[in-house]
């Protein structure tokens, strides 16, 4: 049944993030879209990043403007610091202020491991944790200002059970599960709450230099499917919404029973 935008303005002006900002970083494509779309559907304004792909950024505006939401894009390289400055300055200066941020940016590679330079393994690291350190170091003073806010990272199922040939993306995305926790614990006192979600086999768009899907991983999926992309945003959002208050510090994995904690 088609909902017009009249009733989607109404919802949105109503909804359990109204009023809050989010960041969504690596927000133009797949999960980081629909985690746009799914907060901003809640209420929240958004700013969708990308990394140099200002058409598709722009493209995910449109998509939430067009149901009533309030959006913008912003290109930048969260691994650089001046970078993740302009960042906040654009989300201040339209928005006021950060609520929400969501460290969705990511880079993968299939690569042997003995293949694998030194710079190779720094930069794979780099997008998603060094990411996640200046996006949340940039962000955590404006929600101490405002009383509390929220931060979700995204890890993933390889860095729990291993994949051959993504030694520095499971490197990556461990080491966030690890920020997440030191970052539940010392900013809780200030109501900001820290988590991690870890997809497992999500049926998205690969870019040619993620490589193939690792073989048999799907089989093992009990559920025996991939997921989709709105059940991640959909937890997202749950942990950013007043339902997920009493959340933090946890890895949430969305996974269809591959890994169990």
């Amino acid at each position: 049944m088609g909902i017009d935008k009249e009733h989607r303005m109404t919802d949105i002006a109503t909804g359990p993030l109204h009023g809050q900002t989010a960041i969504v970083t690596g927000g133009a494509r797949n999960i980081g879209r629909g985690i746009a779309l799914a907060l901003a559907g809640d209420g929240a304004r958004v700013v969708v990043n990308a990394r140099t792909d200002r058409a598709a950024a722009a493209a995910v505006v449109a998509e939430i403007e067009a149901r009533g939401g309030q959006a913008i894009s912003h290109v930048g390289d969260v691994t650089d610091e001046a970078a993740v400055g302009a960042l906040l300055a654009a989300t201040v200066d339209a928005f006021g202020g950060v609520d929400i941020l969501v460290s969705n940016a990511a880079f993968r590679r299939q690569q042997p491991f003995l293949e694998i330079s030194l710079a190779d393994w720094h930069e794979i690291l780099a997008v998603p944790l060094d990411g996640a350190f200046l996006t949340a170091r940039a962000c955590i003073p404006h929600m101490q200002r405002a009383g509390g806010g929220t931060i979700v990272t995204l890890g993933g199922v390889s860095a729990h059970v291993g994949t051959p040939e993504r030694a520095h993306v499971c490197a990556a995305k461990a080491g966030l599960v690890g920020l997440t926790h030191a970052l539940a614990i010392e900013f809780a006192a200030d109501n900001i709450r820290v988590n991690c979600v870890a997809p497992g086999s999500i049926d998205t768009a690969r870019p040619a230099t993620a490589g193939a899907r690792p073989p048999g991983m799907d089989d093992k999926i009990p559920l025996k499917r991939k997921g989709e992309v709105d059940e991640i945003a959909g937890m997202v959002r749950h942990l950013c919404r007043p339902e997920g208050a009493y959340v933090t510090g946890q890895t949430i994995h969305v996974n269809g029973g591959l890994f169990l904690v």
